[in-house]
């Protein structure tokens, strides 16, 4: 007797549907329908066969039929620019409590600071139809999204500004947070002071050190050009300029960092030295209460909150010339800030 072979019954990519519901309930698909969208019409003992159906078949209502009726997905994308970095932790996390109260689903993603990636994702998320976005912007070009937001897809950009087109923003006070922390250390007796920031194309790089510079500016100091480096966060690369500055014959007494990756860097840095050195970040850090770090700090759910809040209101009919919100940052003092120079 030939032995035959039994296929195994498929277990993904299968749904059950409104007429498997239907089969087993012994009803017509618009009783289901109606069941599934909770309106009238369904006598209790009907609408108790048909919930038992869904839940021993596992149905889940498709949502696309709904989309295309309605106009409206009741989800937002959110496109960071790294979701590793400890900032956006909290901002994603007040974008979400901010959706969710709004009966929306929040989507997120990382560019990690590429320009091409953000829009890949960015038009990634429209082809779903999202009925908004909220954007870190790695680009410094978003003509590309004109077209969207015509279509009616509103969009927040938060951290830094969009780039060529005109469009809501949410940012945080990045000259003046430099300006304050910089003057910080000028009042401490510090004349030598060094930046070490990020991309100098990054928005928030080049106001944390127009903020720097205005500064050092208003003390009466001339800033000698080996205190300032700007570049990419690696550590390689920040560990050279911290290790550059403290150098040589006349070395600086104090650092400003510009973001928090650059001060888990220097930190460690000067960790190594016995000499003590004096610095303010920009961000605070984990730890940074137990270490002693004096920064200057971001509030980086009010910014998602914000922006949130801002995105909804578009989507419920706000119109308005395009927002620029610029929320103001706070000087925490720690320690390492108010060290004098040597």
């Amino acid at each position: 007797m030939a032995e035959t072979t039994r296929h195994p019954e498929p277990r993904y990519g299968i749904r059950p549907t409104m007429k498997d519901v239907a089969a087993r309930a012994g009803v017509g698909l618009k009783t289901v329908s109606r069941v599934v969208n909770s309106e009238p019409g369904v006598t209790p003992d009907t609408e108790r066969r048909v919930q038992e159906a869904i839940e021993a078949l596992g149905f889940r209502r498709n949502d696309s039929a709904r989309v295309l009726r309605k106009g409206r997905t009741a989800s937002i994308g959110l496109v960071l620019e790294d979701l590793a970095d400890p900032f956006y932790g909290p901002l994603s996390r007040a974008v979400e409590e901010v959706a969710r109260a709004h009966g929306a689903l929040l989507i997120n993603g990382s560019s990690a600071e590429d320009p091409e990636r953000e829009q890949e994702l960015v038009l990634a998320l429209c082809a779903r139809r999202v009925d908004g976005l909220i954007v870190i912007p790695a680009a410094d070009d978003h003509r590309y999204l004109e077209p969207e937001i015509k279509a009616g897809v509103a969009t927040v950009f938060v951290d830094r500004p969009a780039g060529r087109i005109e469009a809501d923003m949410v940012l945080s006070d990045s000259f003046g947070g430099a300006r304050e922390g910089v003057a910080h250390l000028i009042a401490h007796g510090h004349r030598r002071i060094g930046f070490i920031g990020d991309q100098p194309r990054i928005h928030t790089a080049t106001e944390r050190l127009r903020g720097y510079h205005a500064a050092m500016t208003e003390a009466g100091i001339t800033v000698e050009d080996s205190w300032v480096s700007l570049g990419s966060t690696d550590a390689d690369r920040v560990r050279a300029a911290a290790e550059g500055m403290l150098g040589g014959p006349e070395p600086v007494t104090a650092l400003f960092s510009g973001n928090n990756r650059v001060t888990v860097t220097v930190v460690r840095v000067l960790a190594e030295r016995e000499r003590p050195v004096a610095l303010v970040g920009f961000d605070d850090i984990e730890l940074a209460d137990l270490l002693g770090i004096t920064v200057i700090s971001q509030d980086a759910a009010a910014v998602g909150r914000t922006a949130a809040e801002h995105l909804f209101r578009r989507l419920d009919g706000a119109d308005h010339t395009p927002a620029r919100v610029e929320l103001p940052t706070r000087l925490i003092a720690r320690g390492s800030g108010e060290i004098a120079p040597t």
